[in-house]
């Protein structure tokens, strides 16, 4: 089940997939901040619903983690 906190429009598995877009940007050394912009714009996504998804993976240690 869905926390509270995270963008309930998507399911589990789009969710995952923004967490590893997230992962994945940064390996590539991209800052956090252009990590989320891009990442955000890639799926639609608001600043807060892509910290919301990041934090839900750090949390749930999501892959590529």
């Amino acid at each position: 089940m869905p926390r509270r906190d995270t963008p309930l429009h998507l399911g589990v598995e789009r969710r995952k997939d923004v967490f590893r877009a997230l992962v994945e940007a940064q390996d590539r050394e991209m800052s956090l901040a252009r990590s989320r912009e891009v990442v955000g714009r890639r799926f639609d996504l608001t600043p807060e619903e892509v910290r919301q998804i990041e934090r839900e993976g750090l949390e749930g240690t999501w892959p590529p983690l």
